[in-house]
């Protein structure tokens, strides 16, 4: 039995009587220091267990597809005692003080940071609940804590052989004295933790049950979808309300200011027809002239000037100029669209003295102050309700449409729903930046590399969205497995150029500075293969030698992947390496390339090393959608500009990768007593150079451009 001792600031300060049953808080780092009286406390994550002995979870992160709401169920269930069918789920409304993510310093699900975040946490909170439930029981019954057992939310003791559910003993629990010393299981311990549980999600998500931001309904709501200026500060010129009115189930035309116009009418069908009706014209503002090669030719330019220092280890400039083979090449990754399955859209009813608003958010606590800002309510007089999301990938750290929607809801009396179309979704997007990536790398004349240079050059994402963490002109999501890689590198020199991208708005991706650096990385550490005449897994090889889990994930994948065995013409496997969000990872594709230029992938082995796994299925299942995300945005997806507006508006010109396109995939897990590391986006960063890296071992030809499917491959 492990034993953490915990300091003031990450004791369970207390437990509160809730509704006749134990409500248990827990206070960490980074969070002021609670009152001595109860009401006063400011807990982080709850564990509530009512008369009937029903547990509940009040959720810190937002459910998007990623499992969480399983997995961090499981750390409560694990330490508590109960199975997994016994816990609830209920979303945390917005409160930073109480449910800050201790990775990302905010109330905000992202990153890949989820369970390292809550990890301990949670199982801490789980454990304290357990032991105040226990020593409840056994001071009814006059025995020693230490004489009782727990199973499946029920205490026994063992001599006398009675029993006692949690929710006999919950209100009792509730004035027992919060544990000094916190009993953590040992990993050997664990029943839960590890297994491959079913997700507490699947079933009402199966049968329609489940509720996403797009399904809510509130009595007296009207739907309204919206139309805004195509290029960043376009204006409004002219509309036709009266066509828009004349359509049956329209009631209202509603602008917000000069860049943004809503119909609104009694279902989302008299919404989207009035809004076609209304046949809103715009200028093009100041970016008129805009295009994708303008913007390209701009960072192009800042690309040549030097950046500020993220990483320097002895003299590469040196090492690189002395040595006997010199590489160096350029890497471009383009705008990218998130593209959910399920459009963004916001319910508010907004009134006089109060709001309440119905999203899918992955930041609270934004949602409400967007909401604040529009109306000029006060904060605790606007209620957030976090709905289950149908996909995000960082759209929804942004809360420009729920800003929107509340500049619109305030305008009309009753409660209103505003959906974005799939149109008005890709082509008003905080977009993945375009990167453009200057590396240059020195071989000795054993093809050993001495030095390597890697300059980023694009926006930063921080400065905007969190200016207290760009620091110096470095932006960490920029340079993040840029500056730390894998390798053993002698000389190592990485700089970055903060470039802004005129018209475009940029925001965080599934893995926005893995996706993009890993890409430069890996592919260009193949070319150092290539030049150095060795096989791209031995070079590899020779640079992990003090990185032995990096060593053993990449090993493992070439061997389960049939590395180095024959294969038929114009079919090749890539291999990528990484370290990213605490995780390491091995990822081998196999492409076949046809003479037409098609990419044809064939299978897919990935293997991962990310800790313990808190649920091994819901690894697997992040990993294969991940990887499919990331191929299919490598072979087809760019977001383009003409005359200051995107080109793109639907899947049929932004594709999604189809079933009968997807490989095999094969997904082998390492199994290790490490502290678990982020899972959501680490096969969606691995997709690129492994499919770069395949299609050059197929067809020779390096491509260096994403995405790879524009034409670089067809015969010329």
């Amino acid at each position: 039995m492990k034993t953490t001792r915990l300091s003031r600031r990450l004791l369970l300060k207390s437990s509160l009587l809730a509704g006749g049953g134990l409500l248990l808080g827990m206070q960490l780092p980074g969070v002021a220091r609670a009152a001595k009286r109860p009401a006063e406390f400011v807990p982080n994550a709850f564990v509530r267990i009512d008369p009937t002995g029903a547990i509940t979870l009040i959720m810190p992160r937002a459910e998007i597809g990623q499992g969480i709401y399983t997995s961090l169920a499981m750390l409560i269930a694990e330490e508590l005692e109960v199975d997994l069918d016994q816990v609830q789920v209920q979303p945390a409304p917005p409160d930073p003080a109480k449910y800050s993510n201790t990775i990302l310093h905010a109330q905000s699900t992202g990153g890949s940071t989820s369970i390292r975040s809550d990890w301990a946490s949670l199982r801490q909170a789980g454990a304290a609940a357990r032991m105040m439930l226990v020593a409840a029981a056994a001071k009814r019954w006059k025995v020693n804590p230490a004489s009782c057992r727990v199973e499946r939310g029920v205490v026994y003791h063992e001599g006398s052989k009675r029993t006692l559910g949690y929710g006999d003993v919950a209100a009792e629990a509730a004035s027992q004295p919060v544990p000094q010393d916190i009993k953590l299981k040992d990993p050997s311990q664990f029943k839960l933790i590890g297994t491959a549980a079913k997700r507490l999600d699947a079933p009402s998500k199966v049968d329609g049950r489940a509720v996403f931001g797009i399904d809510v309904k509130v009595p007296g709501m009207r739907i309204g979808t919206v139309a805004i200026s195509p290029a960043k500060d376009g204006k409004l010129v002219s509309l036709d309300e009266a066509a828009a009115r004349r359509i049956p189930g329209v009631h209202e035309v509603i602008r917000a200011g000069d860049e943004a116009v809503a119909v609104i009418g009694d279902h989302m069908w008299a919404a989207k027809k009035g809004l076609e009706a209304l046949r809103p014209v715009w200028n093009a503002g100041s970016n008129g002239a805009l295009s994708t090669a303008s913007l390209v030719a701009a960072i192009a330019r800042a690309s040549e000037q030097p950046g500020v220092i993220a990483k320097q280890v002895g003299d590469a400039a040196r090492a690189i100029d002395a040595a006997v083979t010199k590489v160096s090449a350029i890497y471009q990754s383009p705008f990218l669209s998130h593209s959910a399955m399920e459009p963004l859209s916001c319910t508010l009813h907004i009134q006089p003295d109060r709001a309440e608003v119905w999203v899918s958010t992955q930041v609270p606590p934004r949602a409400r102050q967007a909401v604040v800002d529009a109306t000029g309510l006060p904060l605790d007089k606007v209620i957030v309700n976090n709905m289950l999301a149908g996909g995000s990938f960082g759209r929804r750290l942004e809360v420009d449409s729920i800003l929107l929607a509340a500049n619109i809801a305030k305008q009309v009396s009753y409660p209103l729903k505003l959906v974005w179309t799939r149109e008005q979704d890709l082509r008003h997007d905080y977009y993945r930046p375009y990167y453009y990536d200057r590396v240059s790398a020195g071989l000795d004349a054993r093809g050993r590399l001495v030095g390597r240079t890697h300059r980023v050059t694009g926006p930063s994402i921080f400065a905007r969205f969190v200016p207290a963490r760009f620091k110096g002109g470095l932006d960490p999501d920029a340079i993040e497995c840029a500056a730390e890689t894998p390798y053993d590198i002698p000389a190592d020199f990485i700089d970055y150029v903060r470039h802004e991208h005129q018209g475009m708005n940029t925001g965080f991706w599934r893995g926005v500075g893995a996706t993009h650096n890993l890409f430069v990385v890996e592919s260009f550490v193949d070319e150092l293969a290539i030049a150095a005449k060795q096989d791209p897994v031995a070079f590899r090889r020779n640079l992990l030698q003090k990185n032995p889990r990096a060593l053993a994930v990449m090993n493992l994948a070439a061997e389960k992947s049939g590395w180095g065995s024959a294969l038929a013409a114009r079919t090749g496997r890539g291999i990528s390496v990484q370290y990213a969000f605490g995780t390491y990872l091995s990822c081998v594709l196999e492409v076949e390339v046809p003479s037409s230029g098609e990419i044809v992938l064939r299978r897919a082995v990935v293997t991962v090393d990310c800790g313990i796994a808190v649920n091994p299925d819901t690894v697997r299942a992040q990993i294969e959608g991940g990887l499919i995300l990331g191929l299919g945005t490598a072979m087809f997806n760019q977001i383009t500009v003409t005359g200051g507006a995107v080109d793109q508006s639907n899947f049929h010109d932004y594709r999604a990768l189809r079933i009968n396109e997807a490989p095999k995939i094969e997904v082998f897990q390492i199994h290790n007593n490490e502290s678990p590391g982020g899972i959501g986006e680490v096969g969606t960063a691995a997709a690129a150079p492994a499919l770069g890296n395949a299609i050059f071992a197929a067809t020779g030809k390096r491509l260096r451009r994403l995405p790879f499917g524009d034409g670089q491959l067809r015969p010329s």
